[in-house]
């Protein structure tokens, strides 16, 4: 089917702004560190008032001193303000000091965070001591990172990806696949808005950073005191690194459309642009001269384009979670692959639509690389989502594995769209191999729209422009006396758009061509929805954070062959009275069956042992218990109890008493479900 009145320019445009905007609509950005575990439990009833409140997360987290706050019923923050580091091997903990003899009544904590990929988390809960009351007490309604800073915020993310993929894409074709486009202005102009595009989103990111993270203020963008604590951050870091790779990279892209282009002028002119006809450079010299660079440019263009991909990967999902050594240098090849390969389709395009014509080598030369890039994405985009993910029905229950299905059924068309431009390919390489045998039969030229640019009949032109100013015809235009300079003006106007009109006729009237650069365009196209879905991924949290989240929320665990996990800080109040209780309730269902396991630890985190200890469980709902628990010493600071009955499912209060001395003992309460 033909297109009439076809504008791929204007297709293109509102392609890219409407999935900018989806993209936008994603914020707020899903908390990618999770509140897995608090002490006290988020509305729990305790008995005394604890000595402090600890938040437990799913990854590492950034805290400040401000960043937990306790609230007592009447909205006065009562915690000391300062933070503690209560982390241990793989648990991420931190906690607030209370002080003592509390009232009792309802107390709201309110917590923030940045997660250890570079996203805001907040949130508030409720406890009690005592028995519950009326609270006046705010709960923040609005989690960090949402908004209009949120907004701006993943606009300008989406925007530094898109910029990456330009720069680095089109770089990368200009050097491996097509020389001759570093002369062509419309490939020309893509580098360097990618390059602006990534510098402008990565310094909006920068100033965003504080009010993103912070008050959600976007005045707060001038506040240089939080600018300075950003740049002390690893994200703010890694924007800060980012911007001096761009200013090497600004150098790069001088050198390729300077030096690098030059080098690569048509016949008849030297590599400083001169009359080749006697001052001319020897052709060897100038072959190596122009190797050279190209060895030069290329390893320097990989370089900065890995070096600008880890600003990424250091910063975000790969930096956390699972086997994050492995998994950042993963991203940072599945982040070059994606920019070779959609970048590398953009410069294609423009080059197809505004250029001189694509010679059939460059276009197999980028088919070649397209498919490496799409064997490199299809593994490392297997392992990270294995990473990310977990199990299968994560893909269908989380709406980071719906977005990751949405990406990969993106990618698969454009795989199938790319198939259908090789096919074009080929028949250009045929239809040009045809026109070769025709060339040494027939003494006549080949017809123009399937030579190459090196030995097309027409004029070589390597901008979007034609230079169609014909002074002859221009003074003609006077009738012999002075030229009228707007007739002069007007007539070069109006040859300019025949030459232009010209060529387009010329370049339309192959089919094969035509072909090629509608596939072209079809998959730039979706390669706009697949940057806008890629976006929205770095802002979803992982399905495999999300289930352990949505697990913690139950009361279980993620697997249910894992043993239920309590952690109890006890102070019976006198000498020696400190330590910490740690309770394994395996596997935690409801019936017999149960083995529980106790340790009692001092500070310190040394076994040891005390006079006495005692554990029940009581199911209020029910009226059951409390149900004591048999327990056996089992070494120092250890005891055991097999067969613990729990007769039904439900919400179970677990008490622990322990006792230090003979006059000094303590009893902490928690709360756990049993399935």
């Amino acid at each position: 089917m033909v297109l009439t009145g076809f504008r791929p320019r204007r297709l293109l445009v509102v392609v890219a702004v409407l999935f900018g905007v989806l993209a936008a609509g994603v914020a707020p950005a899903a908390a990618h560190a999770a509140l897995t575990g608090s002490d006290p439990a988020q509305g729990s009833v305790v008995a005394h008032a604890p000595e402090q409140v600890a938040l437990t997360f799913s990854e590492g987290v950034a805290m400040g001193n401000d960043s937990l706050r306790v609230l007592d019923p009447q909205g006065k923050r009562v915690d000391r303000g300062k933070l503690r580091n209560l982390c241990s091997g793989s648990v991420v903990k931190y906690g607030a000091g209370l002080p003592p003899g509390l009232p009792d009544g309802t107390y709201t904590v309110a917590w923030q965070a940045i997660s250890a990929d570079s996203h805001p988390v907040s949130g508030a809960f409720t406890f009690s001591i005592g028995a519950p009351s009326k609270t006046a007490a705010a709960v923040p309604q609005q989690q960090v990172g949402g908004g209009l800073v949120g907004a701006l915020y993943e606009i300008a993310r989406y925007l530094a990806y898109a910029g990456f993929v330009l720069l680095v894409g089109g770089a990368a074709f200009v050097v491996a696949c097509r020389p001759a486009a570093a002369r062509v202005r419309s490939v020309q102009r893509l580098v360097v808005r990618g390059w602006a595009l990534l510098t402008g989103a990565t310094l909006a990111m920068l100033l965003l950073r504080t009010p993103y993270t912070g008050s959600g203020k976007l005045a707060d963008v001038f506040d240089f005191g939080g600018l300075q604590q950003v740049v002390m951050s690893k994200p703010g870091a890694a924007l800060l690194s980012r911007l001096l790779l761009l200013a090497a990279a600004a150098l790069f892209v001088a050198v390729l459309f300077g030096a690098y282009a030059r080098l690569h002028a048509p016949d008849g002119t030297d590599a400083n642009g001169t009359d080749g006809t006697g001052e001319a450079e020897d052709a060897e010299d100038a072959a190596k001269r122009r190797k050279d660079l190209t060895f030069g440019l290329s390893v320097g263009g990989a370089v900065l384009a890995a070096g600008l991909a880890t600003t990424w990967a250091v910063a975000e999902h790969a930096s956390t979670g699972l086997q994050p050594a492995v998994a950042m240098p993963v991203d940072v090849l599945h982040l070059l692959a994606v920019a070779a390969w959609l970048g590398g389709l953009a410069a294609l395009l423009v080059s197809l639509y505004w250029g001189p014509p694509v010679e059939r080598t460059a276009v197999r030369r980028f088919s070649r690389v397209a498919f490496g890039s799409v064997l490199a994405l299809v593994a490392t985009g297997t392992y990270q989502s294995w990473r990310q993910v977990g199990s299968w029905h994560a893909l269908t229950d989380t709406s980071y594995g719906q977005l990751l299905l949405v990406k990969v059924g993106l990618v698969a068309v454009m795989v199938a769209v790319a198939g259908l431009s090789r096919r074009w390919t080929g028949r250009l390489t045929a239809a040009a191999q045809g026109t070769d045998r025709t060339e040494r039969t027939e003494p006549t030229a080949a017809p123009a729209d399937v030579q190459d640019v090196s030995n097309t009949s027409a004029p070589s032109d390597t901008s979007d422009t034609s230079d169609a100013e014909d002074a002859p015809a221009a003074e003609a235009a006077g009738f012999g006396g002075p030229a009228d300079p707007a007739r002069v003006a007007q007539l070069a106007r109006q040859q300019a758009a025949l030459a232009t009109a010209r060529k387009k006729r010329i370049r339309d009237a192959d089919p094969v061509r035509r072909g090629l650069r509608r596939s072209v365009l079809t998959e730039a196209a979706v390669a706009v929805l697949l940057l806008a879905v890629t976006t929205a991924l770095t802002t979803t949290e992982p399905a495999r954070t999300a289930e352990a989240v949505k697990a913690a929320s139950a009361g279980r665990s993620p697997d249910a062959n894992q043993p239920r996990v309590l952690n109890v800080p006890f102070d019976t109040g006198g000498a020696d009275g400190k330590g910490t209780a740690r309770l394994d309730l395996d596997p935690g269902r409801s019936g017999g069956g149960n083995e529980l396991r106790l340790r009692i630890a001092d500070p310190s985190g040394k076994a040891r042992d005390v006079p006495q200890v005692a554990v029940s469980f009581t199911l209020g709902a029910k009226k059951l218990g409390p149900l004591p628990v048999a327990l056996r010493h089992s070494g120092t600071g250890h005891w055991t109890a097999s067969g613990v009955q729990l007769p039904v499912p439900g919400r179970w209060q677990l008490s622990l008493l322990v006792r230090t001395s003979d006059f000094d003992q303590v009893t902490e309460t928690r709360n756990v479900t049993i399935d």
